[in-house]
């Protein structure tokens, strides 16, 4: 696709000729001569146009490359928490059961697997609760829960 784009850019100059042969053919004499103002701002504004069409085409293109293929069907992030500069804890739905994975750079690890009833007011609304505390209050109920039993 990127190559594709090259291409196109590479004819650039070559279309620009031909823009300026048919103006030369087209338009009286003397605003091609370049004496004329409103021809050069004419030729100015359109210049302006194609470099922001250009910019448009390669925005629209970058978008397109970066969308994510197809996505994971079946897995939900219910949350994440940062433990460390560069590590979190994350909530992970898949299938009927609840992941608590650590995620480090180069690494995941699964720390514990729940039930989905396990964690009060999963099917609630993502925002945080203020009596709840979010995912962080979760995870600190979790943990808690744990320790004593």
């Amino acid at each position: 696709m990127l190559y594709r784009s090259l291409i196109l850019l590479s004819f650039a100059p070559a279309l620009a000729q031909a823009a300026d042969d048919v103006a030369k053919r087209t338009l009286p004499p003397s605003s091609v001569g370049g004496g004329d103002l409103l021809g050069s701002l004419g030729q100015m504004l359109l210049g302006l146009l194609v470099v922001v069409a250009v910019l448009v085409a390669c925005l629209w293109l970058l978008k397109r490359i970066s969308a994510p293929r197809g996505g994971a069907r079946g897995l939900r992030v219910l949350g994440a928490t940062p433990v460390g500069q560069r590590e979190r804890v994350v909530l992970v739905e898949v299938a009927d059961k609840v992941l608590v994975l650590g995620v480090a750079p180069g690494r995941v690890n699964t720390l514990h697997t729940l039930d989905p009833s396990q964690l009060p007011g999963l099917q609630a609304p993502a925002g945080p609760t203020p009596e709840t505390g979010g995912f962080a209050g979760r995870l600190k109920q979790m943990m808690e829960a744990r320790k004593h039993g």
